[in-house]
């Protein structure tokens, strides 16, 4: 057993814990929102801190129809760009807040005016020192390289934010019932995974919608973890150039949970297996050709949480089936400062 699946199985407690915090200072943050509507909304992120903002930021989209633009921090670490922070309003995700290219936006973001947010797990780190709003994660130590209990932290975070914003009991609702089915995620058997994948050397990751972070997110620990060079992409995008790779047993691992995607990402699913693919399709129980099983949660859009919350001790199963210690990615660590 390894760090990174004892940290994976504290996941439920992480988001019991989270609900219990903070719950005054994410209302008082939505009121501003609704009373000051930003003009523009940034998501500043790296690695599987990037893959909960544009979790985040699909959710602002699809239901407050506001346009989210992930920031690149080169703009103002490297090129010194003059972007002005009036009527912005940016939300930085970061696991350790000590990267220079989520901290420097957020403190010249602030500087210029802007409503800066941090969902950060160190509440003592520069990115926490940086911001207006501060919202930790709550997610305790995290010693493992390959993130998880934290990146589910900022899953629950981000869906937060929106419910406070929108003032949607529904969502508010489905995301505190989280802590019992992710106690069920994380049983899920999802070892026909490792048995179809354990001499796998390239992959690829669908999803669709809320469900691409997640797809995105996966993809990145099979690399990390597993050695694979695993790649996600939108159902739609896949039949453009990405299908001229599938051939006879490449695999696909495919993301299905409940939503307006779900047809659409079944039906690639379908068009893969005709054209001889190994798809491994996770979706809830009663699907038809599903091979994963997904425990559906409060709301459809909170689904992918409880997904990725399955994906880790399959992948940490797998990690180490095919040899390798999945707490000590080669050339990798924990904390990684860029600018």
């Amino acid at each position: 057993m390894s760090r990174m699946l004892d940290e994976a199985r504290e996941a439920p407690e992480v988001v019991a814990r989270q609900l219990r915090a903070d719950q005054d200072r994410y209302r008082a943050l939505g009121t501003l929102l609704r009373k000051q509507p930003p003009a523009s909304l940034l998501t500043l992120a790296r690695g599987s801190s990037d893959h909960a903002a544009h979790y985040a930021a699909y959710l602002v989209m699809a239901r407050l129809g506001r346009l989210v633009t992930s920031m690149p921090m080169s703009l103002l670490t490297l090129y010194q760009s003059r972007i002005s922070g009036q009527g912005l309003a940016s939300f930085a995700f970061s696991q350790s807040g000590q990267s220079p290219d989520v901290v420097t936006p957020t403190e010249y973001f602030r500087a210029g005016g802007a409503v800066t947010c941090a969902f950060v797990n160190d509440a003592a780190s520069p990115l926490a020192r940086a911001a207006e709003w501060l919202f930790p994660l709550h997610a305790g130590p995290e010693k493992s390289v390959a993130a998880t209990k934290s990146f589910i932290a900022q899953l629950l975070a981000g869906a937060r934010l929106v419910a406070a914003w929108q003032e949607d009991a529904a969502l508010q609702q489905a995301l505190d019932g989280l802590p019992a089915v992710l106690e069920q995620a994380v049983r899920a058997d999802w070892s026909p995974a490792v048995d179809a994948l354990r001499d796998a050397d390239r992959l690829f990751v669908v999803g669709r919608g809320l469900s691409l972070p997640v797809a995105m997110e996966a993809a990145l620990k099979f690399k990390e973890t597993c050695g694979i060079q695993a790649e996600a992409f939108s159902a739609a995008e896949i039949q453009h150039g990405p299908m001229a790779l599938i051939e006879q047993g490449y695999p696909l691992l495919v993301f299905a949970p409940r939503g307006p995607a779900q047809a659409g990402v079944l039906e690639v699913a379908r068009a893969m297996r005709e054209r001889g693919a190994c798809v491994l399709l996770a979706a809830p129980p009663g699907t038809p050709d599903a091979t994963l099983p997904l425990v559906e949660t409060g709301l459809p859009d909170v689904d992918p949480v409880s997904a990725i919350q399955s994906f880790y001790p399959m992948v940490e199963a797998l990690a180490r089936a095919r040899g390798h210690d999945p707490d000590r990615p080669p050339h990798l660590k924990k904390v990684t400062r860029t600018s």
